[in-house]
């Protein structure tokens, strides 16, 4: 059992810079990342990062997000640059293990001016 608990989201201007936090509730060692769900659309992967620190991203977000893990603290950081107003969505990280994947509830992005 893993519980995920993400935080960070909130309102921010087009072009500007936003981090989002996931802390999981004991040591993680299995690829995690996060989705996103904006209203009317699909869900979305928008980056993963392996056990091994290797990162994959969706191509509308190459070069302006990050991520990372601090597996010392149990934690995975998205960090977001030159936010755009179609990148409003709740993010939701997610924890892949060998029998089951393991969800957070969401945070809210709002990008707007």
């Amino acid at each position: 059992q893993v519980q995920l608990v993400e935080s960070g989201g909130g309102l921010v201007q087009p072009g500007g810079s936003l981090r989002l936090s996931c802390a999981a509730s004991r040591s993680i060692i299995y690829t995690m990342g996060w989705y996103r769900q904006a209203p009317g659309k699909q869900r979305e992967l928008v980056a993963v990062i392996t056990s091994g620190g290797t990162t994959r991203y969706a191509d509308s977000v190459k070069g302006r997000f990050t991520i990372s893990r601090d597996n010392g603290k149990n934690m995975v950081h998205l960090q977001m640059n030159s936010l755009k107003p179609e990148n409003t969505a709740v993010y939701s990280c997610y924890l892949d293990c060998s029998v089951r994947t393991y969800w957070g509830q969401g945070t809210q992005v709002t990008v707007s001016s």
